[in-house]
């Protein structure tokens, strides 16, 4: 198995782009390693090497996602998101831990940090409910990626009008956060939630907008209507 990595790093190699990689980097604050290849050409890879592993135990499995998480590449934590994903339907348990600990080690950027946990661990969520106390946990960390994932865990379950009350209790977790990433990342899910519950997002928003950061504040108003988000930017 030591072999299919190599075989995904030469594939990267050859598929890397100046352009990309120099266009990429524009995205982040942060430094960030990355080969420059674009996202279409890397699921591709993602699903193309998945399907070449085959059938293996899901120790392996993490064992390789680990490996290419210590790389530090961002293409390679893209892989390690999609096969930790495509591996949804062998969840148990356990395995948040895992994921807990990869959040931590590793993500150090917010498109590592919404891949993984928009869908892993977002769907773990969703077979494991019981999980949604330790998200709330996560607003606790010192560690800025660990507590925006705390809300973007819950950007695809909101989508479906899904654990309202957690996502409300989060985002008073997060609210005075002074991390723009985080607060960005609350905000998020405070506009997917509102998609189907906009009348409750709404209250909360306007019960707290004079505490609410405005870079919170901003997202979580982005998709109501002109009347509501007009209210919502007014201070008093």
């Amino acid at each position: 198995m030591e072999d299919i990595i190599r075989q995904i790093r030469n594939e990267l190699d050859q598929q890397a782009d100046e352009k990309t990689r120099e266009s990429a980097k524009r995205f982040f604050k942060e430094e960030v390693k990355t080969y420059g290849v674009k996202s279409n050409q890397l699921r591709k890879v993602a699903k193309e090497y998945y399907k070449k592993a085959g059938p293996i135990e899901k120790a392996e499995l993490f064992r390789l996602c680990e490996e290419l998480w210590e790389s530090g590449y961002l293409e390679e934590s893209f892989i390690a998101c999609e096969w930790s994903y495509l591996a949804r339907k062998s969840f148990e348990p356990d395995d948040f831990r895992v994921y807990e600990s990869w959040l931590n080690r590793f993500v150090d950027n917010w498109a590592s940090c919404d891949t993984f946990c928009n869908h892993t661990i977002g769907g773990f969520i969703e077979k494991y409910p019981d999980y949604l106390s330790d998200l709330k946990g996560w607003t606790k960390s010192d560690n800025r990626w660990v507590r925006r994932g705390a809300a973007v865990s819950l950007i695809v379950p909101a989508r479906k009008g899904k654990y309202l009350n957690e996502i409300l209790e989060i985002a008073d977790a997060l609210l005075t956060d002074g991390d723009d990433m985080v607060q960005k990342g609350y905000g998020w899910m405070l506009k997917v939630a509102s998609q189907t519950h906009q009348k409750e997002i709404y209250d909360y928003v306007m019960s707290r907008k004079n505490e609410m950061p405005r870079t919170a504040l901003r997202y979580a108003i982005e998709k109501m209507p002109d009347e509501m988000r007009k209210e919502a930017m007014k201070r008093g």
